[in-house]
């Protein structure tokens, strides 16, 4: 068990390792941290911290710095999630107000977490399971083709072309506000439940229309979004490239496998609130030079969060990853 002396020289050293990416000397923190001991008595502290596998010397005569079990005491002990100030919070809402639906808050949602954490984000749709249907609209092309559409609850919208041998305007309309009336406000399965029986409803005329808008709707119904993950900010791990084992190339590769990155999320997120990975924590051996901060959104319809390398500046990463769920999580629930 370390005492508080000892923890408050493991979180002086996480702070100034990240902050200036240099090894951390006793001498240094001495200086910085007002610890009112001597340096003598630091360097004795640190070869416990050292001991314990808190802290590593990365080369003779240097200074010392995290180890991944350091961080996360940091995290678990020692690093309080920072407030976000009222600008930072006004800037999240501004750079999110007027999302037209679903794939452009997603996209808006990568670039701000990109730019706010200068590290990779990722951002997994929500799943189409867990919302409802807002709307059915079937749109003559031509005499012989439509446009049939679906929008649900998240904004996300789905539409394929079908042929309508010809039915007239009036059918397509009766058939758009028939649908409307059986499936608006139905979950996904539910909604697949009840146009299982929804062409026995219909005239024999209009069931040759129905049978093919409905075929489509269960396609549309049928898929998930939620498999999908995009991923934005990818040139912030060149800033990293010296943190790295031996190369970056292996990160970025691992960083353009959606199956990766799903269990990654799915796993990171599965407690609620904010998760951290720290380095080996993360199953996937490429990304185990890295560290991920995750959180779902959305009344755990999905995940988001940020990759990148192990020295991070977890509380202020941590509150922004927080702050942006909680806030696309608002928008998808008040859509």
């Amino acid at each position: 068990m370390l005492d508080d002396r000892k923890l408050a020289i493991l979180r002086a050293i996480v702070t100034d390792y990240v902050s200036m990416r240099e090894p951390v000397g006793s001498k240094a923190l001495v200086e910085r941290y007002r610890l009112n001991v001597s340096p003598a008595t630091v360097r004795n502290d640190m070869a416990v911290l050292e001991e314990e596998g808190y802290i590593t010397q990365p080369h003779t005569s240097a200074g010392r710095i995290p180890t991944d079990k350091g961080y996360r005491l940091f995290v678990d002990r020692l690093g309080a999630i920072k407030p976000l100030s009222a600008a930072e919070r006004r800037a999240i809402e501004t750079f999110m107000a007027g999302a037209l639906d679903i794939d452009d808050v997603v996209k808006r949602t990568v670039r701000l977490l990109a730019q706010i954490t200068q590290q990779v984000a990722i951002v997994q749709y929500p799943a189409m399971a867990q919302a409802s249907v807002r709307a059915v609209e079937i749109i003559s092309l031509t005499p012989e083709r439509a446009l049939v559409i679906l929008v649900n609850s998240t904004g996300h919208v789905e539409q394929r072309s079908i042929e309508t041998g010809g039915a007239p305007d009036s059918a397509i309309a009766e058939l758009r506000g028939r649908l409307n009336a059986a499936l608006v406000g139905l979950s996904a399965a539910k909604a697949l439940e009840t146009l299982g029986g929804f062409l026995e409803q219909l005239r024999p005329e209009d069931r040759s229309l129905g049978t093919v808008v409905c075929a489509v709707l269960v396609e549309i119904l049928g898929g998930e979004p939620s498999t999908r993950v995009v991923v934005g900010g990818v040139p912030n791990l060149t800033r990293f490239a010296d943190q790295f084992e031996t190369t970056v190339k292996p990160v970025l590769e691992a960083l353009e496998e959606q199956v990766v990155l799903l269990r990654l999320l799915g796993e990171a997120s599965s407690s609620g609130d904010v998760t951290v990975r720290i380095g080996r924590e993360n199953p996937y051996e490429p990304l185990q030079s890295t560290s991920l901060v995750a959180s779902p959104y959305g009344d755990s319809w999905a995940n988001l969060g940020v990759v990148g390398p192990t020295r991070m500046d977890y509380p202020t990463t941590m509150a922004t990853v927080r702050a942006v769920a909680r806030y696309v999580g608002r928008y998808l629930s008040e859509g």
